[in-house]
C-alpha cells in the first residue's frame, strides 16, 4: 500500500507518544496530511502538525479541529486514540477516578467525534478508527474500570457505524493487547523486579511478547486505506492471539 493515502487529511488524537505517536508516523509515511491533537507536543514526528487541546475539553477540541480541518477543506481519517489506563478491581479507586477515566476514554472520543463529523462528511473516503482494548473483550484480572471505559468505546463504534455508513463514513475499532510503549516502559522501570515484570507482560501474549506499536499503526494504515473501503463495524484483534489461543501448561 505505498503512498496509498497521499494527501489524505488525518487527526490522531493522543498523538504525542505510544500508540498515537506510531499511528501518526504509520499515516505520514503513507503520504497522509497528519494534524496530532494532544496536551503535550513537545515531541512530535517530522512533518506533523500540532493541535493543542485537551479530550476533556470541548471547545478547545472543537477549535483545534475546526483551525486544521478549515485549512485542508474536509477530515479523511480519524483516529480516536486518546486515553489513560487504570490498575485496580471493583473497589478499587475513588468515584472521581472512575468519572476521570470516563471523562477521557469515553466522553473524549465524543466531543471530539461531534467537532469532527461535520468534516469527515466533506471527505468522499471517510475512515474513522477509535482504540479500543483487549480488555474490553477478555475478562482481563484488575482492569475492572478502564475494561468499563473500553467496553463503552466498543458499544459507540458499532452505533456510529450503523448511524454513519449510509454517509459512507466507516467507522471500525482496533484492540490492540499489551503494547510496549514508552509509559509501559516507565511502569517496569518502577517495579521492585522489573525483569520479572516484563516477563510477565510479554506471556500475556500467546506470542510470548508485548506488541511493537508500530504494529497497531499498521493496522490504522489499513483500515484507512482504500483497500478497506468495505471494512466497517469491525474490530480489529492485534493481540498476539490473547483473544482466541488457549495454550497447554
Amino acid at each position: 500500500m505505498s503512498n496509498s493515502l497521499t494527501g489524505r487529511v488525518a487527526i490522531v488524537t493522543g498523538g504525542g507518544s505510544g500508540i498515537g505517536r506510531a499511528s501518526a508516523e504509520a499515516l505520514l509515511a503513507q503520504g497522509a496530511v497528519v494534524g496530532i491533537l494532544d496536551r503535550d507536543l513537545t515531541d512530535l514526528p517530522e512533518g506533523a502538525h500540532a493541535l493543542k487541546a485537551d479530550v476533556t475539553d470541548q471547545g478547545a477540541v472543537s477549535a483545534a479541529i475546526d483551525g486544521f480541518c478549515g485549512t485542508h477543506g474536509r477530515l479523511d481519517v480519524l483516529v480516536n486514540n486518546a486515553g489513560v489506563s487504570f490498575v485496580g478491581g471493583i473497589e478499587d479507586g475513588t468515584e472521581d477516578d472512575w468519572r476521570r477515566v470516563f471523562d477521557i476514554n469515553v466522553f473524549g472520543q465524543m466531543r471530539v467525534m461531534r467537532a469532527a463529523l461535520p468534516w469527515l462528511r466533506c471527505s468522499n473516503a471517510a475512515s474513522v478508527i477509535v482504540m479500543s482494548s483487549c480488555s474490553a473483550l477478555n475478562g482481563i484480572p484488575e482492569r475492572a474500570l478502564y475494561s468499563a471505559s473500553k467496553g463503552a468505546v466498543q458499544g459507540l463504534m458499532l452505533a456510529l457505524s450503523a448511524d454513519l455508513v449510509g454517509e459512507g463514513i466507516r467507522v471500525n475499532a482496533i484492540a490492540p493487547a499489551t503494547v510496549d510503549t514508552p509509559f509501559m516502559g516507565q511502569i517496569i522501570a518502577r517495579a521492585d523486579h522489573p525483569a520479572a515484570l516484563r516477563a510477565s507482560l510479554d506471556a500475556r501474549q500467546p506470542t510470548g511478547k508485548m506488541l511493537d506499536p508500530a504494529e497497531i499503526g499498521h493496522a490504522v494504515v489499513y483500515l484507512a486505506s482504500p483497500a478497506a473501503r468495505s471494512t466497517t463495524g469491525t474490530t480489529i484483534e492485534v493481540d498476539g492471539g490473547m483473544g482466541t489461543i488457549r495454550l497447554r501448561k
